[in-house]
């Protein structure tokens, strides 16, 4: 393992975060503070309680999760598509890194944002709602396998995009949807029991799912299958990047 090769695209990607604090950090905090207002606050009074947590705590988990999923992807994604937009991929690849050590770099990087912004999120969150967590241990853990888990899915789309246009496309119309229909603000237990059933093809569900639980020790899904679906994934994302890197696919003219 090229240790210091992963610690300089790890350093690199991490100051540039720093360099964009105002859009990697403070922009997600005040969007999140706005769903607290307008969820917690005004849908929260009419709506009470849901599975015997208040409303306002109930989502804090979605919230959570919707912020760490798009901010992971999107800082993945941007992370590997800029050394493909300016060229300089290419000392990258001729460069004695194996593609594991450049997969390390930039997604520990975006996870490692992504874990951040979730933490000073769930901070806020404080502010607003009185949390009491059931696992505080395994919510960190299902925290960091998930930033991990779509940084991933972030670093393929950012090696598919030919444009800017496709790189903000799929967080927009597949990840943003997929969060929303993914039971952040609600039960999916409240839904029909045909869509409930349509759900179950959504890979967030598992992961709302699974880290609702860690804070209240309800789960919509159980966690045995949740945890297994979230390892297929996994092993779906590293399988697609390994035959990226292996076939040149979109890195190598």
């Amino acid at each position: 393992m090229n240790a210091r090769a992963v610690w300089a695209i790890y350093q690199h990607e991490m100051m540039r975060a720093i360099r964009t604090v105002g859009q990697s950090l403070i922009s997600p905090v005040i969007t999140t503070s706005l769903y607290f207002v307008v969820f917690g606050t005004a849908i929260g009074s009419r709506i009470q309680m849901v599975e015997g947590v208040d409303y306002a705590a109930f989502i804090v988990p979605g919230l959570i999760m919707l912020t760490i999923l798009t901010q992971a992807v999107t800082n993945a994604a941007f992370g590997i598509f800029f050394p493909k937009f300016v060229g300089s991929v290419y000392e990258l690849l001729s460069a004695p890194v194996s593609f594991l050590e450049i997969v390390i770099g930039f997604v520990g990087a975006a996870a490692t944002k992504s874990l951040v912004i979730g933490l000073v999120i769930l901070g806020t969150s404080t502010f607003f709602v009185d949390l009491h967590i059931a696992h505080p241990v395994l919510m960190v853990v299902i925290l960091v396998v998930t930033c991990i888990v779509f940084a991933l899915f972030g670093f393929i789309i950012g090696i598919w995009a030919k444009n800017f246009e496709q790189l903000q496309l799929v967080p927009l119309l597949i990840i943003t949807p997929l969060v929303f229909l993914g039971g952040s603000f609600y039960s999916i237990s409240m839904l029909p029991p045909l869509w409930q059933k349509v759900t179950l093809f959504n890979p967030v569900v598992y992961l709302i799912s699974t880290f609702r639980w860690s804070f209240f020790g309800e789960a919509d899904v159980n966690l045995a299958l949740s945890a297994a679906m979230i390892a297929l994934f996994t092993a779906i994302c590293l399988s697609i990047i390994w035959w990226m890197f292996r076939t040149g696919y979109r890195l190598r003219d």
